[in-house]
């Protein structure tokens, strides 16, 4: 990022963070994907409250953008285990934060399993969530009941920009992957596994490219969405695999389990839009399977008669080339830090809640006026 932009971006998050700014400060833990203009937003954030630590996702993190956010705030590890055993998660917030009231900025519902723990037993007070993807919004979602407020931005209009050029990285890096074999889109039939927001972007790209798309999704809803917008929909997963020379993994939560990898057709590629923990059972295939690396994030599974083509281990394929989708992003992480002072004023009720919509158009009548230009 040049010097221009930074400025440019630092002076955008002040104007957010200005109309946004609570009478008090918070304590607050970042989840996030330390990406190269990330610190940025890392500043924002602890310029609105007091930032405990940053909790990068574990497979993207810019060395350069680590080094940077260090300087200002401890960056802890992440995993799906450090928030998977209540106690555990609320022995790590005793550490940074005892009796101080708390907000956790999420990507990927990463404390969902501890959230009632933290809740009833840490000293300090759980204020709430603030939740950025609809994987993260569907873990939440299904806690019944909720212990606290969870702001989510993943179905905000604000972050259907983000979403639309999500997909358009993800085909690019697929398609850069494939040619890096010297294989093409062209003439090998996509599955697209997921009808949202992500997964119906996939599949009009890849439309728009020429390729024979079908479209599976255990949502009727979506499966109808996607035929009336001239998709192929498979009737069951399985059958569907068999014809698809290129598999799309895009709905956040398991795509293909240990069972289904057999029924890919020889030679498909797999790829997928978030981390292998949430996308893929890996750890169910078969143990026949032989893994070899036969070029840059290219895996080859094989086995006696079967063999097929995993991108970058798994993980979203779009974050080998950056998964920039342009200035899009800052106005879901400006709906981020207006979620911190909707929970600092503490007249939330259990339960999911969103932005406002005159926040939103607040949010994006700032954004337009430094980008815009």
């Amino acid at each position: 990022m040049e010097a221009f932009e930074r400025a440019r971006l630092d002076a955008y998050f002040a104007k957010i963070a200005a109309r946004f700014v609570p009478d008090e400060r918070i304590t607050s833990f970042l989840v996030t994907h330390l990406l190269p203009e990330r610190p940025c937003f890392v500043r924002a954030v602890a310029a609105m409250s007091r930032l405990r630590a940053v909790l990068p996702k574990p497979k993207s993190i810019d060395p350069a953008a680590r080094r940077e956010a260090e300087q200002t705030v401890p960056v802890d590890a992440l995993s799906r285990e450090l928030f998977a055993d209540p106690g555990t998660a609320r022995d790590y917030f005793e550490s940074r934060a005892a009796t101080e009231p708390i907000a956790l900025l999420d990507v990927g519902g990463y404390f969902a399993p501890a959230l009632a723990e933290v809740h009833g037993r840490f000293s300090g007070r759980l204020l709430g969530v603030i939740e950025d993807t609809e994987n993260g919004h569907r873990r939440y979602r299904d806690l019944d009941p909720l212990p606290c407020p969870v702001i989510s931005v993943a179905r905000s209009p604000l972050k259907d920009p983000e979403d639309f050029l999500v997909g358009q990285s993800v085909v690019f890096s697929t398609e850069a992957v494939m040619r890096g074999r010297g294989d093409i889109l062209h003439g090998r039939p996509a599955l697209v596994i997921g009808f949202g927001k992500l997964g119906s972007s996939i599949a009009r790209l890849l439309h728009a490219k020429g390729v024979q798309v079908t479209v599976f999704d255990i949502d009727p809803v979506r499966r109808t969405q996607a035929l009336s917008q001239g998709f192929a929909v498979a009737r069951d997963r399985h059958s569907a695999l068999t014809g698809a020379g290129l598999v799309l993994c895009a709905t956040g939560a398991v795509s293909l389990h240990g069972e289904d990898f057999p029924h890919l057709r020889n030679g498909a590629y797999v790829a997928t839009v978030t981390s292998s923990e949430d996308e893929l059972e890996l750890s169910g295939l078969p143990d026949v399977y032989t893994r070899t690396m036969v070029g840059d994030h290219i895996t080859r599974y094989q086995t006696t008669g079967h063999y097929f083509y995993l991108a970058n281990g798994g993980n979203a394929v779009n974050f080998l080339h950056g998964a920039s989708v342009g200035p899009f992003i800052y106005l879901v992480q400006a709906e981020i830090l207006a979620g911190i002072g909707m929970l600092t004023r503490g007249d939330l009720a259990p339960g999911m809640h969103e932005v406002s919509a005159a926040d939103r158009a607040a949010v994006a009548a700032i954004w337009l006026s430094y980008f815009n230009r």
